[in-house]
């Protein structure tokens, strides 16, 4: 079990804190007076989500959590629950709708994803940078309206609601950025 001091931290470092699995946000060193130093952090909890505020005494000790990304496979959902596959060991991974958040607006049958593993547990799922989608259902374009820079809503075939330019009909394939939801080009 290695540990991490509090002079080792980074944005994005991962400890436990409380029992519970912590990114580090933010971090900064005070220095008081005739005083111990402290380090002020902003820790966010992997499973939960929730962002808290904390302060540590300089040179305070952590466990280090070691993180393996593994490639894995989406296969589908029921009620509130995704399931994923192991695509190195073949095991069935089922996560909540809260870890996903609004990833799941963009998540195809078998499309492939990175896993975050703490030992056998999944904690968080990042889905490549970009997606194709076909359009379900939008407004067809009208001849002409290439020349303005408006857009329009379109449904997608997961169900999400992407802004799109007017000239995109449907049936079209659509490339989507799955960090920030928004139309990049056709595909």
């Amino acid at each position: 079990m290695s540990m991490i001091t509090t002079s080792q931290f980074k944005a994005g470092v991962i400890i436990k804190y409380n029992n519970d699995l912590c990114e580090i946000l933010e971090y900064q060193l005070v220095k008081m007076q005739q005083r111990q130093p402290i380090v002020r952090t902003k820790l966010r909890n992997i499973k939960t989500g929730n962002v808290l505020e904390q302060a540590f005494r300089s040179g305070d000790k952590f466990e280090d959590v070691y993180l393996e990304d593994k490639p894995i496979q989406y296969l589908y959902h029921d009620a509130d629950k995704y399931h994923f596959m192991d695509s190195e060991s073949y095991h069935e991974v089922v996560v909540g709708s809260a870890m996903l958040g609004e990833k799941a607006d963009f998540l195809k049958e078998n499309s492939e994803a990175t896993g975050r593993f703490s030992g056998d547990e999944l904690i968080s799922v990042e889905l490549p940078a970009s997606v194709v989608l076909k359009v379900a259902e939008t407004e067809p374009g009208v001849r002409g309206d290439t020349a303005k820079s408006g857009t329009k809503p379109a449904k997608v075939e997961t169900g999400a609601v992407i802004k799109v330019p007017l000239f995109v009909n449907p049936g079209e394939n659509i490339r989507v950025d799955t960090r920030t939801g928004q139309y990049i080009e056709r595909a």
